[in-house]
């Protein structure tokens, strides 16, 4: 029951992609985007958005009002999505957003090794084991969130004169339908210590846009703070903000398709057992000392192509 519904949503998707365009009060817009990394990870999704003009104005602020709902349906070796987002624009510098995803997964091996879609991470003999099977529950999350958004260009007028800023906020809460409380979970490959709660999720960029081949140079930082309470989790440092650092490069290829390269590092926390590595993550204790490091994450890619 579960892969026609998921089947559905994705001929809903094909429908909407073929559909013309008869509506001048709004325009759309439709994105496929393949992402892979050196990970073995890779997702593919199809993105149809909706943008209607409201309570526009006649300066500069308030001129390109709107409300923008995008649909997006995305599959990967492991899983399978169906998202939504609305984000109202009330003025230039401000967007205001609420959305959500639902799916589902499944786990695969490959290369030797186990790579979880889904499932329960729970303790077992000789470390942990992963109690899940394909499409056995709802991995879901919603979410509200706003942004701050700067452009210099827009005080300054000029092709060369796009020094950008963007700062997004959101509160969310991400369940999985098997997990009891205080059950971690497993999403996409993860590290498998999610929890049914709410958390805080933050970026910050600043780049620099130009009217050439290459045209976005960034840097973005990203935090994570889980925000339910598990028993003792500050033990194996459950309660710290988890920061990812990004170095953009965003290159136009032509007018419909573009390829973003991401550098990640991420911060992991340093454990006073030496054997950490081989213990249920609840077992493992953060040395309050020297708590976290960094080290390189991934490198990533991103190929878009608009209709």
């Amino acid at each position: 029951m579960k892969k026609i519904v998921f089947l559905l949503v994705f001929v809903l998707f094909a429908h909407i992609l073929t559909a013309q365009e008869t509506d001048e009060t709004y325009t759309s817009t439709s994105d496929l985007l393949l992402q892979i990394s050196s990970l073995p990870e890779m997702k593919l999704s199809f993105t149809q958005s909706f943008i209607f003009p409201f309570l526009q104005g006649d300066n500069p602020l308030t001129s390109g009002n709107n409300i923008r709902l995008a649909l997006t349906g995305e599959i990967s070796p492991i899983s399978l999505n169906a998202l939504f987002e609305t984000v109202w624009t009330p003025v230039a510098f401000f967007e205001f957003s609420a959305g959500g995803r639902i799916g589902t997964g499944w786990n695969i091996e490959l290369f030797g090794s186990e790579v979880y879609g889904i499932g329960i991470n729970q303790p077992a003999s000789g470390g942990w084991e992963n109690n899940g099977s394909a499409f056995d529950g709802i991995l879901w999350k919603a979410q509200v969130g706003g942004t701050i958004q700067f452009d210099l260009a827009a005080i300054y007028p000029g092709d060369w004169n796009h020094i950008v800023a963007r700062s997004y906020h959101e509160i969310n809460y991400k369940g999985y339908s098997r997990a009891k409380e205080h059950e971690a979970w497993y999403y996409e490959n993860d590290s498998g210590e999610n929890c049914n709660g709410f958390n805080y999720y933050g970026n910050f960029l600043i780049g620099y846009q130009m009217p050439i081949f290459l045209s976005l140079v960034g840097l973005l930082a990203e935090m994570e703070l889980r925000l339910y309470d598990t028993p003792n989790r500050e033990l194996w440092g459950d309660d710290l903000i988890r920061w990812c650092f990004s170095a953009i490069l965003s290159f136009t290829i032509t007018e419909q398709f573009g390829i973003t390269l991401i550098t990640q590092f991420i911060t992991c926390r340093n454990f006073e057992q030496s054997n950490w590595k081989d213990l249920y993550y609840r077992d493992r204790t953060v040395d309050t000392s020297n708590p976290v490091h960094l080290e390189f994450y991934r490198v990533a890619a991103a190929l878009t192509y608009r209709f």
